[in-house]
C-alpha cells in the first residue's frame, strides 16, 4: 500500500483493538447532582476494564459537567462528550442538596449490560445515554495521550458531521428500544462514533501543535507516518525515510522531535511493538513469524525490542492478562536501520 492510500488514523485505531458498548440509559430531573467515579466497583459493568474512554450523549435537556481539573462546561441536547481517560467527573442541574454517587443509582436494564438510572427532584428532565470504548492494548500510548481530557462535539445537519449525527441518532433509538441483540449493534456504533469524534478533533487542530494527532496534519511528519504505516516491515533508516518524504535527515529528525518528542526510529519501533502486541494477542502465529512480519531478522532481536518497549517478554504478553504497558522509547539510533 502506498502513502496517500492509507488512513493512518483509522489504521492505528483498528490496531489498538477498540471495543465499545452502551452501558447506561439515564433520565435525570432537576434538581440533580451526580458524581461519576474514576474507578467503578464490582457491581458495575466497567469494573474490570483497563483503558476505558467514556461517552455521554445528551439526548434532551441540559446540564453542567465538571472534570477533575476543574474545567466546567454547560452541555445541551445534541452534544457528544468524550472523556478519553474516564476520570472522575460530576454533572448537575439546578439547586441540588447533595451529589449522588452514580454507581448507587444504576439499576439493571431491559437487556444484559445496559443499565438504567431515573434520578432527581422531578423537574425538567435531562436524558443522557452513556457508552464506553475500551482499548485492549495500550502500548502505543501517544494516541491517547494526545487527546484532551474532555472533548465535546456536536451533532448537526452539515455534511461534515453526517456520520457522527447518524451514529448518535441510531444509538439513542436503539438504547430506547433495547431489545435482545441490540447490544452488539450498539457496540459497533460506539466504535464508529469514537473514530468520527476523533477524526473531527484532528481536522480542527490548529497548525503548529504537538502530539500524535497534530503529527497527522504536519507536512513532514504526517507524510513520514504514511510511509511507516504503509510498510512497517521495511528496513527503514532515517536517510531512507527522509529521502521518501523529500526532506533532509536533519529536518525530519527535528520535526519528529518537535511534534512527537521522539526520533523517527523510536516512533517506528513503538509502532512495530503495537502491531506485534495485537498479533500476539489475536491468534496462534509464532513469535518468529510475527518478528519477520514487522521487520526483525531474528526472534531474539524482536523479543529484546518488545521487552524494552513494553516491559514484558512477548511470550508472557501472550499468556498474561491484557494490561496497560509502560511505554519506554527505544534508544535513539541515529541513522541505524531498524
Amino acid at each position: 500500500m502506498k502513502p496517500g492510500q492509507i488512513d493512518v488514523l483509522a489504521e492505528t485505531l483498528r490496531t489498538v483493538r477498540l471495543t465499545g458498548s452502551v452501558f447506561l440509559n439515564a433520565t435525570f430531573t432537576e434538581p440533580f447532582g451526580v458524581i461519576s467515579p474514576k474507578q467503578y466497583d464490582e457491581r458495575t459493568p466497567l469494573a474490570h476494564m483497563h483503558h476505558v474512554s467514556v461517552f455521554h450523549l445528551i439526548a434532551s435537556g441540559c446540564c453542567t459537567i465538571e472534570i477533575a481539573t476543574g474545567q466546567r462546561r454547560t452541555v445541551v441536547e445534541g452534544d457528544v462528550l468524550l472523556l478519553p481517560f474516564a476520570d472522575a467527573h460530576k454533572f448537575w442541574r439546578g439547586d441540588f442538596v447533595e451529589m449522588a454517587y452514580a454507581p448507587d443509582l444504576m439499576r439493571p436494564g431491559p437487556v444484559d449490560g445496559l443499565w438504567t438510572v431515573d434520578h432527581g427532584g422531578g423537574g425538567a428532565a435531562t436524558r443522557m445515554v452513556c457508552g464506553f470504548i475500551e482499548s485492549a492494548e495500550f502500548v502505543f500510548a501517544p494516541v491517547f495521550r494526545s487527546l484532551p481530557q474532555l472533548l465535546i462535539d456536536r451533532t448537526s445537519d452539515d455534511k461534515v458531521s453526517a456520520v457522527l449525527t447518524s451514529s448518535v441518532r441510531d444509538i439513542l433509538a436503539l438504547a430506547n428500544s433495547a431489545t435482545p441483540g441490540t447490544e452488539l449493534i450498539l457496540g459497533r456504533l460506539m466504535e464508529l462514533l469514537f473514530v468520527e469524534v476523533v477524526r473531527h478533533h484532528v481536522a480542527q487542530l490548529p497548525a503548529g501543535g504537538t502530539g500524535w494527532f497534530a503529527a497527522l496534519n504536519e507536512p513532514v511528519v504526517g507524510k513520514a507516518l504514511q510511509f511507516v504505516h504503509a510498510d512497517p516491515a521495511r528496513r527503514w533508516t532515517v536517510e531512507d525515510l527522509s529521502r521518501e518524504v523529500g526532506t533532509s535527515r536533519t529536518v525530519l529528525t527535528e520535526r519528529f522531535n518537535a511534534v512527537l518528542a521522539q526520533s523517527p526510529i523510536e516512533y517506528l519501533t513503538c509502532w512495530r511493538m503495537q502491531l506485534a502486541a495485537d498479533r500476539i494477542r489475536k491468534g496462534s502465529a509464532t513469535l518468529a513469524s510475527i518478528a519477520t512480519g514487522i521487520g526483525y531478522e531474528s526472534e531474539a532481536a524482536f523479543s529484546r525490542a518488545f521487552k524494552r518497549v513494553t516491559g514484558t517478554p512477548p511470550g508472557a504478553w501472550r499468556d498474561g492478562p491484557a494490561k496497560p504497558a509502560t511505554l519506554t522509547p527505544a534508544p535513539s539510533g541515529g541513522n541505524n536501520a531498524v
